[in-house]
């Protein structure tokens, strides 16, 4: 449209719709810097069968953790629990019905660069680890080189458990060990189903000859299991596969000084944090 050409009329619609336009800019930007009003609780979004991270008995790394951050608040720890399968953020963090408040204000753990969530600072760093028994040919198994140099007739038979769509199957495909893989759905809609199965069960029974899970998984249901013995080996990222990833946070966006509340949380209370992770067996990634 000409606008010198335009009507009156057309040149104040224009101006008006402007002016609603800055005018909503401005109330967004004012709504952000807006302190929430004081908190009573510590409310945190968690799984109730998840360990070693969270569960309804409040036993894992991620409790301990909202624990210390609810006593450096000088608040109660409550929980809003839905399982973590399909929609776990939809289904908490972002959970909302008309005239009432969100259920739960923090995940305690999400992968940094998660865009499900405005994400915080990390505050642990581990890689996936390859699990097996001792006493089983796979003593001297000390990194993933040492795997992959073992006999190719020990290799050909071994049954590698693993969770689908995780970096292990992009590992094995690539070292042409993709026919022992043995998967299992990360997305099982059994409530009663939990990570740590694959090695409690299946690898401590002999149904598996190793596995290969997120590093925390491994540390911690290794430790659980007293016989057979299990062994955990870190494994380093390598060219085309990921194994490595820091923790953080997750609230909401738009929640700017929330985040930067658990943020000073998190820096203020690193040393409690870096206590609790070796009791769950936790295998870290050094910064360097």
């Amino acid at each position: 449209m000409d606008h010198a050409a335009a009507s009156p009329a057309a040149r104040r619609c224009t101006r008006a719709v402007f002016a609603a336009a800055l005018a909503a800019l401005a109330w967004n930007a004012a709504a952000q810097d807006t302190p929430p009003p004081p908190r009573t609780a510590l409310r945190v979004c968690q799984d109730p069968n998840n360990l070693p991270f969270s569960n309804v008995k409040g036993e894992g790394i991620e409790n301990k953790i909202a624990e210390v951050f609810g006593k450096s608040m000088g608040l109660p720890v409550v929980y809003y629990s839905f399982p973590q399968r399909l929609a776990f953020i939809r289904n908490t963090l972002r959970f909302k019905l008309p005239d009432q408040d969100y259920p739960c204000d923090i995940v305690m753990g999400v992968p940094a660069g998660y865009d499900q969530v405005s994400v915080t600072k990390p505050y642990y760093h581990s890689t996936y680890a390859l699990v097996f028994p001792q006493g089983k040919g796979l003593d001297n198994v000390k990194s993933s080189e040492d795997f992959l140099k073992l006999d190719p007739a020990v290799l050909g038979k071994m049954r590698i458990g693993l969770y689908d769509a995780s970096p292990a199957s992009a590992w094995l495909n690539k070292h042409q060990l993709l026919e022992r893989a043995v998967p299992y759905k990360i997305m099982n809609p059994d409530p009663d189903q939990y990570p740590g199965q694959i090695i409690e069960n299946d690898l401590a029974s002999g149904k598996l000859d190793a596995a290969i899970v997120w590093g925390p998984i491994a540390g911690y249901f290794a430790k659980r299991v007293k016989s057979p013995q299990l062994l955990v080996v870190p494994l380093k990222s390598e060219p085309g596969v990921q194994f490595d990833y820091q923790m953080a946070m997750g609230v909401r966006y738009g929640e700017r000084a929330w985040k930067q509340q658990v943020e000073g949380l998190i820096e203020s209370n690193r040393p409690h944090i870096q206590a609790i992770l070796p009791d769950y067996g936790l295998p870290q990634v050094d910064a360097s």
